[in-house]
């Protein structure tokens, strides 16, 4: 089980809230009709989406709209997604931007209000069983990744000031926390494998994976070099762990070629 500080996660939850927030202070009904890199859906259909998990959350029933016959809904819980979408999305764009705004103000007097024993709690989370508080750093990963969603889509790339906040440490902390899966069941990496992936510009880190019978994230190799090395540049990484299309990354390898580019390939863990 996963514990995390509560202050921290909320500080960068609530951070990308009011990213996405001041994103949305000035947008045009055409920005608002924008595609972005998720399929099928436009820059108002992001905020829409997080809206519908934020209600989730808050308690409040999926509306019923038929969205199978959408290519892009491809499971169950895109289907859930999609129905917050279409629904939102009948509304004006000063509509959803006024619910967005009361749906977080909603949580984020919930979650200030929450325990630390509820925080710490046992919940389902769509890493698997964790703790609430893993779910709500799955949160910012999520929202994070959305208000990036809406910068790539109307050309506002965050700065590196912004790319080195707490919203953008602790996404990448979720996305770390994953790398074992990636490496070890997606990657195939065999056993006995040290792979360090090494992340460039302002979210610069390095991630390592070592696999002894199981792949997972350690902080050192104990003095041992790695047998793969990965570099490229830490967004361009998050992006592609979370499927996003686009222009692929700028990749370096070392060592074991072939289990770095099999590792790559099969980054985009996100369902």
């Amino acid at each position: 089980m996963t514990l995390l500080d509560r202050a921290e996660v909320l500080d960068a939850l609530f951070a990308s809230w009011d990213g996405i927030d001041r994103l949305l202070a000035d947008v045009s009904d055409d920005e608002w009709r924008t595609a972005t890199a998720l399929p099928g859906w436009r820059v108002g259909d992001v905020v829409a989406h997080v809206i519908g998990t934020e209600s989730m959350l808050l308690g409040m029933p999926t509306p019923e709209v038929d969205v199978s016959g959408l290519d892009h809904v491809r499971n169950p819980i895109g289907q859930l997604n999609e129905c917050w979408v279409r629904h939102l999305g009948a509304g004006t764009r000063e509509t959803v931007i006024e619910r967005f705004r009361d749906v977080t103000a909603q949580r984020r007097a919930a979650l200030e209000a929450m325990t630390d024993d509820a925080w710490n709690a046992p919940s389902a989370t769509p890493a698997g069983p964790d703790t609430y508080g893993r779910f709500m750093r799955i949160r910012v990963f999520d929202c994070w990744m959305h208000e990036q969603d809406i910068r790539d889509a109307l050309a506002r790339p965050a700065d590196d000031d912004e790319l080195r906040g707490s919203a953008a440490r602790l996404a990448l902390d979720e996305v770390q926390a994953s790398m074992g899966f990636v490496v070890g069941k997606r990657g195939q990496a065999p056993d006995g494998s040290r792979v360090a992936i090494e992340l460039t510009g302002p979210l610069q880190r390095t991630i390592r994976v070592a696999v002894d019978g199981r792949a997972r994230v350690v902080d050192d190799f104990g003095g041992d070099a790695p047998t793969t090395t990965i570099t490229l540049d830490g967004l361009h990484f998050i992006d592609a762990c979370g499927g996003r299309s686009g222009t692929e990354p700028d990749v370096t390898y070392d060592g074991d070629v072939e289990v770095g580019r099999r590792i790559v390939a099969n980054l985009n863990y996100v369902i």
